[in-house]
């Protein structure tokens, strides 16, 4: 019996039969089902990530005609930084490394950061973000987003102001936690909000809300309210992206739109992200290091259907690092990446990744 190499969810590379990739599709593809509440794959979607998976070269693409907008989360840092195991670690600098993805990778879009993208890091050294991101712009042509992070989790002892949730519950003060909880959203969306208006001005084309939903449904709550202001108030494009397939309870009570966010899953998150008026929305699923790439992907590209079905705005999946079927490895292999990329656009219907 012929076997098909292809990796584990950690980045290990293993072999496959035929009989064994089908049922590692069809378990992941029923596992996304029964958690959504969403159609599994059809038959015809099953044999059609069958083929990716078995097509015997290295690196596979789309179809011509096929092929979508590229965004980023932070791309060019994965040449500035050396983070011992990974990553190139050349002597460059923001700008320098957006100028190669513009000119050398021929990215579509890229991204400006901060070295701690989180928005309450960013605040204080807020003018010396705003001179080197200008620079960026006036010497690129290339759309760039400024990604950073709610983050709420900083807001809370001993690095931030408000008491910490995690640590009070556990002691039964419940009503003081969802307190908490409720003041870190309102000082993260002015942060938040702040930081998008002083953006707008020096004429940054968008901002990249990522790893939204990290610290719960609070900061998911937070990063709507803010998108909700910045697209009204501003000319600035807004991406979404999020930190897990599922939105964390962990006040269980907040709303946006009459929606409780808590249990939000792709296809109905990116429903009241479209409500709040941001242009692009960024699903993520979280892959399963013990699983096979196929176990994997098939999960993805099923809840990102049905995501890709619900949404009247541009979905751009998350697939890097441990997400979007691709391993939990700080380099990911590409030889996986590719077979993700190509089933997402012909199966999952996104818009770009």
């Amino acid at each position: 019996m012929r076997k098909y190499l292809t990796r584990r969810g950690d980045g290990g590379r293993i072999e496959m039969e035929a009989d064994e990739i089908i049922r590692d599709i069809e378990q992941g593809t029923q596992d996304a089902a029964e958690r959504g509440k969403i159609a599994r794959l059809s038959k015809s979607d099953t044999e059609h990530l069958m083929d990716i998976f078995t097509n015997p070269n290295r690196i596979v693409g789309v179809e011509p005609g096929r092929e979508v907008v590229l965004t980023d989360d932070i791309g060019p840092f994965r040449l500035i930084i050396d983070q011992g195991n990974s990553a190139v670690g050349i002597s460059l600098g923001n700008v320098q490394a957006i100028q190669i993805h513009e000119r050398g990778y021929g990215m579509d879009t890229t991204t400006f950061a901060h070295f701690d993208a989180s928005f309450k890091a960013v605040k204080p050294v807020l003018a010396n973000v705003l001179q080197e991101f200008e620079n960026a712009l006036l010497n690129t042509i290339i759309p760039i987003y400024f990604c950073c992070m709610p983050n709420l989790g900083a807001y809370y002892m001993p690095d931030g102001p408000f008491p910490n949730p995690s640590d009070l519950m556990p002691i039964g003060k419940i009503k003081e936690a969802l307190e908490s909880q409720e003041k870190t959203v309102e000082r993260a969306t002015n942060d938040m909000i702040y930081i998008s208006e002083a953006l707008a001005s020096i004429g940054c084309d968008g901002v990249n809300f990522d790893t939204v939903g990290a610290a719960g449904d609070g900061d998911f709550l937070a990063t709507l309210r803010a998108v909700e202001h910045v697209k009204k108030n501003t000319n600035l494009s807004v991406q979404v992206g999020m930190a897990s397939e599922f939105v964390l309870g962990l006040h269980g009570g907040l709303e946006y739109s009459g929606k409780r966010l808590a249990g939000m899953y792709p296809h109905q998150q990116v429903k009241v992200v479209e409500k709040a008026g941001a242009d692009i929305f960024g699903p993520v699923v979280n892959t399963k290091s013990t699983k096979s790439v196929p176990w994997n992907l098939a999960r993805a590209v099923t809840f990102c259907k049905a995501c890709s079905e619900a949404s009247n705005i541009p979905v751009h999946p998350n697939v890097g690092m441990g997400v979007g079927g691709v391993p939990m490895f700080e380099t990911p292999p590409p030889d996986v990446v590719c077979r993700v990329s190509k089933a997402l656009v012909e199966i999952g219907k996104a818009d770009g990744l």
